[in-house]
């Protein structure tokens, strides 16, 4: 039952939670060329895949976001070393833009394509929340919540769920549709959300059924 306090509304439970009117679903950079670097890439696209058709089944805003490159000449000192760090390179002048803005590479999967309704926030940084518009359309439609799923939880879905709970949005976090490189980084992300304790974590059976349950 939800819980109020000084007229503020708290969901208790995750189906009250997962109500459609007030929480979205957004995709974390589903693409073809991050896919590719994760070993267990088509059990994360099947299970986000399940939880988006029950998002939009229920009439759930979703959204997806893009990791984007700029264009060589505009690769900064943070943004060279950060290429220079994933690609392994010791050189600046070795790094390739890998995720231009009409590369294959850069492209949501195609079994997840979004539809003509649901937006693509473009980003380069690790957070969907930083120099995105996601929290104004968030806002400006009403939503106070958002789930996540997609690759990688180490790297920007841990950063975007506690950019969330900055912004004043509560965070669900999908946990088996969400994909990593690396197990130890991905087992301290979910250890620091579990400790810090104000995410909502859940599974895509427990969201599915949520979303049920709110019908």
């Amino acid at each position: 039952m939800i819980q109020s306090s000084e007229g503020i509304e708290i969901p208790a439970s995750l189906a009250e939670w997962c109500d459609p009117r007030r929480m979205a679903l957004v995709v974390y950079d589903m693409q073809i060329g991050i896919c590719r670097q994760i070993a267990d890439a088509a059990a994360i696209i099947e299970r986000t895949g399940t939880a988006l058709e029950a998002a939009r089944s229920a009439g759930m805003r979703v959204a997806f976001t893009r990791h984007l490159s700029l264009p060589k000449k505009w690769m900064g000192a943070m943004q060279l070393r950060t290429a220079m760090t994933w690609q392994r390179r010791d050189d600046p002048d070795a790094v390739e833009p890998w995720f231009l803005r009409d590369a294959e590479a850069t492209r949501i999967v195609p079994e997840l394509a979004p539809r003509a309704d649901e937006p693509v926030f473009d980003k380069l940084t690790m957070s969907a929340f930083d120099s995105t518009a996601l929290g104004f359309a968030l806002r400006d439609c009403g939503v106070r919540a958002v789930a996540l799923a997609g690759i990688a939880l180490e790297i920007g879905i841990e950063p975007t769920v506690r950019q969330a709970t900055d912004n004043g949005f509560a965070a669900l976090v999908i946990e088996d549709a969400c994909g990593f490189g690396n197990g130890q980084a991905r087992d301290r992300s979910m250890a620091t959300l579990r400790f810090l304790g104000e995410a909502i974590i859940t599974d895509v059976a427990g969201f599915c059924g949520a979303l049920a349950g709110a019908a």
